[in-house]
């Protein structure tokens, strides 16, 4: 019962995360219907439910008989207070890209130790839904932020997704900045690939060398190094 609720508390906060922070839907949207979301999540219809009744009873989202789960027209997205001075200020792209550094590497270090089979998968997914999106030069901000934000999740450490915002802000820069410079484009594609393969292998030294190599590709492509 204990793991089980667990679980549903995570599905919760995926599908929360969903709605604040990769923006996928807003007040009023609905969700997918049950067969798609517990597939995307890799979990039981029976987990799923109980994470909608979940955020239904934080009043986040709506069941309507008949017609589906909604987000709450009246759904304001709650912000996190430790954090509120960080995501309201207009930080540099720099600063922002040193926080990456000095977070996601261990992110990946645990997550790659950490992730279910399940959240493994998710996050390979996503990551060769990027890798495709930049071979036809469409836009990958979502898959971005999914994928980061998949990681950090897998580690299972509360203070890590809560850091997601910071993070995402970030990612939305740089694909913003790698829009104008092939090279930052090709680097990810090369870089989530020897992510990948070493979270794969559950090599967790390999992971944690593989994001903070990304990361340092992605400060260097984007001119985005401090002066000492």
């Amino acid at each position: 019962m204990t793991k089980e609720k667990r679980l549903s508390d995570d599905v919760a906060d995926s599908i929360l995360s969903m709605i604040t922070i990769e923006k996928r839907f807003k007040a009023g949207d609905k969700l997918p219907n049950e067969n798609e979301l517990s597939e995307e999540l890799g979990v039981s219809r029976t987990t799923l439910r109980e994470a909608i009744r979940i955020l239904a009873a934080g009043n986040v989202v709506e069941i309507q008989r008949g017609r589906g789960t909604f987000v709450k027209e009246n759904f304001e997205e709650n912000t996190l207070d430790e954090l509120s001075v960080l995501t309201s200020a207009k930080m540099n792209a720099d600063d922002l890209y040193e926080m990456r550094l000095i977070f996601e590497p261990e992110a990946a270090y645990y997550a790659t130790l950490r992730a279910t089979e399940s959240e493994l998968q998710r996050i390979i997914s996503i990551g060769e839904n990027i890798e495709q999106l930049i071979l036809e030069d469409k836009d990958r901000t979502l898959e971005e932020q999914a994928f980061h934000r998949s990681i950090a999740k897998a580690t299972h450490n509360d203070f890590m997704n809560k850091l997601m915002p910071v993070i995402q802000e970030a990612i939305d820069k740089g694909v913003t900045l790698s829009k104008k410079k092939k090279a930052a484009s090709e680097d990810t594609v090369t870089d989530h690939r020897i992510l990948m393969n070493f979270m794969k292998s559950r090599n967790a030294e390999g992971a944690r060398n593989a994001m903070r190599i990304h990361i340092l590709h992605a400060i260097e492509r984007l001119g985005l190094e401090k002066t000492e």
